[in-house]
Protein backbone atom coordinates (compact mmCIF):
# COMPACT_ATOMS: atom_id res chain seq x y z
CA UNK A 1 0.00 0.00 0.00
CA UNK A 2 1.22 3.33 -0.59
CA UNK A 3 2.31 5.88 1.39
CA UNK A 4 0.61 9.28 1.38
CA UNK A 5 2.76 12.62 0.54
CA UNK A 6 3.10 14.43 3.56
CA UNK A 7 1.28 17.46 4.02
CA UNK A 8 3.43 20.95 3.52
CA UNK A 9 3.30 23.31 6.04
CA UNK A 10 4.61 26.93 6.83
CA UNK A 11 5.81 27.72 10.18
CA UNK A 12 5.31 31.44 10.69
CA UNK A 13 7.42 30.97 14.03
CA UNK A 14 6.66 34.73 15.60
CA UNK A 15 8.91 37.04 17.09
CA UNK A 16 9.30 36.05 20.93
CA UNK A 17 9.71 32.21 20.30
CA UNK A 18 12.12 33.38 17.23
CA UNK A 19 14.29 35.90 19.82
CA UNK A 20 13.64 34.77 23.09
CA UNK A 21 12.79 30.85 22.92
CA UNK A 22 14.48 29.33 19.71
CA UNK A 23 14.25 25.96 21.81
CA UNK A 24 10.30 25.82 21.65
CA UNK A 25 9.98 26.71 17.34
CA UNK A 26 12.19 23.32 17.64
CA UNK A 27 9.86 21.42 19.51
CA UNK A 28 7.03 23.03 17.43
CA UNK A 29 8.60 21.74 14.38
CA UNK A 30 9.78 18.12 15.70
CA UNK A 31 5.71 17.87 16.68
CA UNK A 32 4.81 18.93 13.01
CA UNK A 33 6.85 16.74 11.62
CA UNK A 34 5.74 13.73 14.31
CA UNK A 35 2.15 14.81 12.90
CA UNK A 36 2.86 14.19 9.40
CA UNK A 37 4.39 17.85 8.25
CA UNK A 38 6.85 18.89 6.23
CA UNK A 39 7.68 21.69 7.20
CA UNK A 40 9.05 24.83 5.60
CA UNK A 41 10.12 28.42 6.89
CA UNK A 42 9.71 31.41 4.54
CA UNK A 43 12.75 33.66 5.19
CA UNK A 44 10.98 36.84 4.71
CA UNK A 45 9.12 36.69 7.14
CA UNK A 46 8.96 39.39 9.62
CA UNK A 47 7.00 40.92 12.88
CA UNK A 48 3.25 39.93 12.15
CA UNK A 49 2.64 43.74 12.76
CA UNK A 50 0.10 43.78 15.67
CA UNK A 51 2.12 45.27 18.39
CA UNK A 52 2.74 48.49 16.33
CA UNK A 53 -0.86 48.56 15.38
CA UNK A 54 -1.98 48.44 19.14
CA UNK A 55 0.41 51.40 19.75
CA UNK A 56 -1.32 53.27 17.34
CA UNK A 57 1.22 53.10 14.45
CA UNK A 58 -1.83 51.90 12.07
CA UNK A 59 0.25 53.00 8.82
CA UNK A 60 3.43 51.22 9.80
CA UNK A 61 1.65 47.72 10.75
CA UNK A 62 -0.37 47.42 7.42
CA UNK A 63 2.89 48.10 5.54
CA UNK A 64 4.35 45.24 8.23
CA UNK A 65 1.04 43.02 7.69
CA UNK A 66 1.21 43.95 3.77
CA UNK A 67 4.71 42.52 3.76
CA UNK A 68 4.02 39.16 5.83
CA UNK A 69 0.71 38.24 3.49
CA UNK A 70 2.67 38.90 0.25
CA UNK A 71 5.75 36.49 1.84
CA UNK A 72 3.07 34.09 2.99
CA UNK A 73 0.75 34.08 0.03
CA UNK A 74 3.72 32.87 -2.67
CA UNK A 75 3.86 29.87 -0.59
CA UNK A 76 1.37 26.50 -0.70
CA UNK A 77 -0.13 24.65 1.83
CA UNK A 78 -0.84 24.94 5.84
CA UNK A 79 0.66 28.04 7.46
CA UNK A 80 0.64 26.67 11.29
CA UNK A 81 1.44 29.56 14.06
CA UNK A 82 2.63 28.43 17.69
CA UNK A 83 0.37 32.10 19.01
CA UNK A 84 -3.08 32.94 19.22
CA UNK A 85 -2.62 36.37 19.41
CA UNK A 86 -0.30 36.62 16.02
CA UNK A 87 -2.66 34.00 14.07
CA UNK A 88 -5.49 36.04 15.23
CA UNK A 89 -4.39 39.20 14.17
CA UNK A 90 -3.34 37.77 10.77
CA UNK A 91 -6.90 36.27 10.48
CA UNK A 92 -9.24 39.04 11.59
CA UNK A 93 -7.46 41.71 10.78
CA UNK A 94 -5.32 41.22 7.95
CA UNK A 95 -8.07 40.86 5.49
CA UNK A 96 -9.91 43.65 7.13
CA UNK A 97 -6.89 46.19 6.61
CA UNK A 98 -6.46 44.87 3.41
CA UNK A 99 -9.97 46.15 2.07
CA UNK A 100 -9.32 49.62 0.90
CA UNK A 101 -7.78 47.16 -2.36
CA UNK A 102 -9.86 44.28 -4.11
CA UNK A 103 -6.80 42.57 -4.79
CA UNK A 104 -5.02 42.81 -1.97
CA UNK A 105 -8.00 42.16 0.15
CA UNK A 106 -8.36 38.46 -2.09
CA UNK A 107 -4.53 37.91 -1.02
CA UNK A 108 -5.37 38.36 2.85
CA UNK A 109 -8.70 36.45 2.55
CA UNK A 110 -6.29 33.30 0.65
CA UNK A 111 -3.64 33.96 3.41
CA UNK A 112 -6.07 33.97 6.09
CA UNK A 113 -7.88 30.60 4.68
CA UNK A 114 -4.85 28.71 5.35
CA UNK A 115 -3.34 29.72 8.97
CA UNK A 116 -4.12 27.17 11.65
CA UNK A 117 -2.87 27.83 14.88
CA UNK A 118 -0.02 25.41 16.53
CA UNK A 119 -2.64 23.69 18.70
CA UNK A 120 -5.89 23.45 16.35
CA UNK A 121 -3.10 22.00 14.02
CA UNK A 122 -2.02 19.40 15.80
CA UNK A 123 -5.38 18.65 17.63
CA UNK A 124 -6.62 17.88 13.95
CA UNK A 125 -4.05 15.99 13.09
CA UNK A 126 -4.59 13.91 15.73
CA UNK A 127 -7.94 13.54 15.58
CA UNK A 128 -7.73 12.56 12.23
CA UNK A 129 -5.01 9.68 13.03
CA UNK A 130 -7.36 8.78 16.05
CA UNK A 131 -4.14 6.78 17.34
CA UNK A 132 -2.68 7.16 20.34
CA UNK A 133 1.12 6.86 21.01
CA UNK A 134 1.34 3.87 23.14
CA UNK A 135 3.83 4.44 26.38
CA UNK A 136 6.32 2.03 27.49
CA UNK A 137 8.35 2.71 30.46
CA UNK A 138 8.19 4.00 34.16
CA UNK A 139 6.03 7.11 34.19
CA UNK A 140 6.95 9.99 36.33
CA UNK A 141 4.60 10.97 39.06
CA UNK A 142 1.90 13.12 38.09
CA UNK A 143 2.25 16.73 38.33
CA UNK A 144 -0.66 18.80 38.39
CA UNK A 145 -0.58 21.25 35.37
CA UNK A 146 -2.99 23.97 34.09
CA UNK A 147 -3.59 24.87 30.31
CA UNK A 148 -3.81 28.53 30.16
CA UNK A 149 -6.28 29.97 27.21
CA UNK A 150 -4.63 32.56 26.44
CA UNK A 151 -7.19 35.83 25.37
CA UNK A 152 -6.92 35.71 21.58
CA UNK A 153 -6.71 31.96 21.40
CA UNK A 154 -9.83 31.97 23.04
CA UNK A 155 -12.07 34.72 22.28
CA UNK A 156 -10.40 35.68 18.99
CA UNK A 157 -10.64 32.13 17.60
CA UNK A 158 -12.84 29.84 19.62
CA UNK A 159 -9.68 27.52 21.25
CA UNK A 160 -9.06 25.86 24.39
CA UNK A 161 -10.56 22.65 24.48
CA UNK A 162 -7.31 21.64 22.15
CA UNK A 163 -4.62 22.59 24.02
CA UNK A 164 -6.17 21.16 27.01
CA UNK A 165 -6.07 17.67 25.17
CA UNK A 166 -2.37 18.25 23.99
CA UNK A 167 -1.95 18.96 27.45
CA UNK A 168 -3.64 15.64 28.94
CA UNK A 169 -1.40 13.62 26.09
CA UNK A 170 1.61 14.33 28.29
CA UNK A 171 2.72 11.67 30.34
CA UNK A 172 3.18 12.46 33.86
CA UNK A 173 0.32 15.12 33.89
CA UNK A 174 -2.66 15.80 35.79
CA UNK A 175 -4.38 19.07 34.29
CA UNK A 176 -6.38 20.51 36.83
CA UNK A 177 -8.89 23.33 36.52
CA UNK A 178 -8.76 26.95 38.71
CA UNK A 179 -10.98 29.38 39.42
CA UNK A 180 -10.94 32.13 36.74
CA UNK A 181 -9.28 30.13 33.98
CA UNK A 182 -10.13 32.00 31.19
CA UNK A 183 -9.71 35.36 32.96
CA UNK A 184 -6.73 37.19 31.16
CA UNK A 185 -3.09 36.70 32.69
CA UNK A 186 -2.88 40.23 32.54
CA UNK A 187 -0.22 40.99 29.69
CA UNK A 188 -2.41 42.23 26.53
CA UNK A 189 1.19 43.36 24.73
CA UNK A 190 1.50 46.88 25.17
CA UNK A 191 -1.39 46.94 28.17
CA UNK A 192 1.21 45.37 30.32
CA UNK A 193 3.38 48.63 29.65
CA UNK A 194 0.71 51.42 29.58
CA UNK A 195 -0.92 50.04 32.55
CA UNK A 196 1.20 48.39 35.02
CA UNK A 197 -0.27 48.50 37.80
CA UNK A 198 -3.45 47.25 36.54
CA UNK A 199 -1.83 44.32 34.64
CA UNK A 200 -0.01 43.37 37.90
CA UNK A 201 -3.15 43.05 39.33
CA UNK A 202 -4.54 40.66 37.01
CA UNK A 203 -1.78 38.61 36.99
CA UNK A 204 -1.67 38.32 40.54
CA UNK A 205 -5.07 37.60 40.71
CA UNK A 206 -4.04 34.30 38.24
CA UNK A 207 -1.29 33.61 39.91
CA UNK A 208 -2.95 33.42 43.31
CA UNK A 209 -5.00 30.99 41.96
CA UNK A 210 -2.28 28.81 40.57
CA UNK A 211 -0.98 28.50 44.02
CA UNK A 212 -4.19 27.97 45.87
CA UNK A 213 -4.52 25.15 43.03
CA UNK A 214 -1.18 23.81 43.52
CA UNK A 215 -0.06 23.50 40.12
CA UNK A 216 3.49 22.53 39.40
CA UNK A 217 3.06 23.09 35.48
CA UNK A 218 1.96 25.98 33.91
CA UNK A 219 1.39 25.37 29.85
CA UNK A 220 0.23 27.29 27.06
CA UNK A 221 0.32 28.51 23.48
CA UNK A 222 1.19 31.77 23.78
CA UNK A 223 4.85 33.12 24.62
CA UNK A 224 3.83 36.29 25.33
CA UNK A 225 1.56 35.36 28.14
CA UNK A 226 4.15 33.27 29.47
CA UNK A 227 6.66 34.76 29.88
CA UNK A 228 4.90 37.50 31.63
CA UNK A 229 3.40 34.58 34.00
CA UNK A 230 6.72 33.40 34.32
CA UNK A 231 7.78 36.84 35.71
CA UNK A 232 5.40 37.34 38.27
CA UNK A 233 6.50 33.60 39.55
CA UNK A 234 10.07 34.64 40.01
CA UNK A 235 9.46 37.70 41.86
CA UNK A 236 7.60 35.42 43.90
CA UNK A 237 10.23 32.99 44.12
CA UNK A 238 7.79 30.10 43.06
CA UNK A 239 9.80 27.64 40.88
CA UNK A 240 6.70 26.47 39.31
CA UNK A 241 7.57 25.37 35.63
CA UNK A 242 6.00 27.26 32.63
CA UNK A 243 6.35 26.02 29.38
CA UNK A 244 4.79 25.99 26.12
CA UNK A 245 2.89 23.41 24.86
CA UNK A 246 4.83 22.22 22.70
CA UNK A 247 7.74 21.75 24.98
CA UNK A 248 5.13 20.04 27.16
CA UNK A 249 4.83 17.51 24.39
CA UNK A 250 8.43 17.41 23.76
CA UNK A 251 9.21 17.14 27.19
CA UNK A 252 6.69 14.14 28.04
CA UNK A 253 7.86 12.44 25.15
CA UNK A 254 11.34 12.51 26.27
CA UNK A 255 10.66 11.47 29.94
CA UNK A 256 11.41 14.94 31.51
Amino acid sequence: MSQSMPETVQLFVTCIIDAVFPQVGRDVVEELERNGAEVEFPADQTCCGQPAYNAGHHRESTEVLMHNLEVLDRTDGTIVIPSGSCADFLIHHGPRLASGDPETAAMAERVAERIREFTSYVAGQREQASAEETETGDRPPARRAFYHPSCHALRGLGLRREGESLLDSVPGVERVEIEGAEECCGFGGLFAVEMPEVSTEIMNTKLDRLEEAGVEMLAGADAACLIHLEGGLRRRENPMQVVHIASAIAAGRQGR
